[in-house]
């Protein structure tokens, strides 16, 4: 298993339940965790540590949600995000640790921007393409960003938004986009080496962390003042992908 000190070890497990929670109630509280894993380990590393909580956590919340799969929508966008995976996949074989980290700190800053953007009134009036070329354009930036930085959550969500889906088909679908393309990653990461044994029987240890966050998350999502819940995941989240990029660039 990996050696974290005793700090490492509230933020790895921190993340395992961040990871659940976010699965099964749609919160996106695991952006606060991801850079902070990144800076307690190689930033290229945590990339392949976080991927199979990634798979698990899927498995767990699928149990609860598949049969509301819209497999036609994702039949739009998967092969669109294959060749995003396949971009992502030879950026990540190029690019050293420190640049890793600022790209992660990036990605976060940009996504936190745009699902900002988007909650406004200006964003929400704005319509949303509907057209071919669009799928192909979030399915590229899902599937490069998924691989760089295991955070294109709120690039699907837009593409979701556009497809007016009702909440149980949203995060159904949401899941079994993300579900299929964490499996297709696995490969390429074991070929990178970025998932080793250690960082999996660690991913294992943490499977009670993750199954626990998934059932907070069906049980808690209705509960939660989700506007200041985000606000303040939003803040932290902003807080440590600056601190990814410092670290990027020093």
């Amino acid at each position: 298993m990996l050696q974290f000190d005793a700090l490492g070890w509230v933020i790895v497990i921190s993340c395992a339940l961040a990871i659940g929670f976010n699965k099964t109630s749609g919160l996106g509280v695991a952006v606060l965790f991801i850079p902070l894993v990144a800076g307690v380990m190689s930033a290229r590393m945590s990339v392949g540590f976080i991927l199979p909580m990634l798979c698990f956590a899927d498995v767990m919340a699928l149990s609860y949600w598949w049969r509301q799969v819209q497999w036609r929508l994702l039949l739009r966008l998967l092969p669109w995000a294959f060749v995003g995976v396949v971009l992502g996949y030879f950026c990540l074989s190029r690019i050293s640790d420190k640049p890793q980290m600022l790209v992660i700190g990036v990605i976060i800053l940009v996504l936190i921007a745009l699902t900002t953007w988007r909650n406004s009134r200006y964003g929400r009036e704005r319509p949303i393409p509907t057209y071919w070329w669009f799928a192909a354009v979030m399915g590229i930036l899902t599937g490069a960003t998924s691989t760089l930085a295991n955070s294109a959550g709120p690039i699907m969500v837009i593409y979701l938004l556009a497809m007016r889906q009702q909440k149980g088909a949203f995060i159904s679908t949401h899941l079994g986009c993300f579900w299929i393309l964490n499996l297709t990653k696995v490969p390429l990461y074991l070929n990178l080496r970025l998932i080793t044994a250690p960082s999996f029987l660690t991913d294992l240890a943490l499977i009670p962390a993750l199954a626990l966050g998934s059932l907070l998350g069906v049980v808690l999502v209705h509960r939660i003042d989700q506007k200041a819940f985000n606000a303040v995941v939003s803040v932290f989240a902003v807080l440590a992908a600056l601190y990814l990029c410092v670290r990027g660039l020093t």
